[in-house]
């Protein structure tokens, strides 16, 4: 397989290391364009992959395109290479906001596109991430697709309609986990724990609970009342949460987020 990107954050990075740990492409068989070349030495540096300074030159020579630029830059980069894209090549986004229908729309009909929707997780093999196809895209793209967003971490299909959603409650849910850590570990230095302990011990409470829901199968709560033990410290803690309106600000703070996302 040959794999190409165009633009090269954290999320292409993600991407790509996960690509080459499991093998799927050779990093010969790489090639990456970005608009500095601070950033292409630097892929070749850490990767050893081949890299250029001009879009176009990575579309001509790959299987799988990703387009990896923010969402201002679609338009401008889609039209420089839509000359250039096949329709036996996949191309691979990783944009809120930007519909298959409208990426279409300017690389021509009959070309095969994938919409997704990955987090920065994926940086230590712990994404998760939505996708969902054109009609263009056969069973064989799909599968090739999913291996590699299986790559680093976890992938599953949904229809196109989800995806604002997808972009909330995953894209960029891990800011708000970030958030609930830092204000734990504050709390906990406040009481007397010191900084460095206070992250390992909120992080790892976040972790290991996370990971409850995912192996253990029961509804979260079920797993939260498992902790809060009559008159005990767990359910007055839960109880200033209630009071403080934890769950709507979430719910209201998503509903923004996918409202954004529509917009872009």
């Amino acid at each position: 397989m040959k794999l190409g990107f165009i633009g090269f954050g954290n999320m292409a990075k993600a991407i790509l290391g996960g690509v080459l740990k499991n093998g799927m492409a050779a990093k010969e068989d790489v090639i990456i364009s970005a608009a500095h070349e601070e950033t292409i030495q630097k892929a070749e540096a850490e990767f050893g992959v081949k890299t250029t300074l001009h879009n176009s030159e990575v579309a001509e020579q790959v299987d799988v395109l990703i387009l990896a630029v923010k969402p201002m830059y679609y338009e401008e980069v889609l039209k420089e290479v839509s000359e250039k894209v096949r329709a036996d090549q996949l191309v691979i986004s990783i944009a809120p906001g930007k519909t298959m229908e409208w990426i279409t729309a300017i690389l021509g009909a009959g070309k095969k596109v994938v919409r997704t929707m990955p987090n920065t997780p994926a940086l230590v093999g712990e994404g998760m991430t939505a996708v969902c196809y054109n009609e263009a895209i056969t069973d064989a793209d799909k599968e090739m697709v999913m291996a590699i967003l299986s790559s680093f971490g976890k992938a599953e299909e949904i229809k196109e309609y989800m995806m604002d959603a997808v972009v909330a409650v995953s894209g960029s849910s891990p800011a708000y986990v970030y958030m609930f850590i830092e204000a734990m570990a504050d709390a906990a230095v406040a009481e007397g724990l010191p900084r460095a302990a206070a992250y390992e011990f909120a992080a790892q409470s976040v972790y290991g609970s996370a990971k409850m829901v995912l192996e253990t199968g029961l509804h979260p709560g079920v797993l939260k009342d498992q902790v809060c033990s009559p008159g005990g410290t767990t359910i007055q803690a839960v109880e200033v949460l209630e009071k403080k309106g934890m769950r709507s600000a979430i719910m209201e703070a998503m509903t923004a987020c996918a409202e954004k996302s529509r917009g872009m």
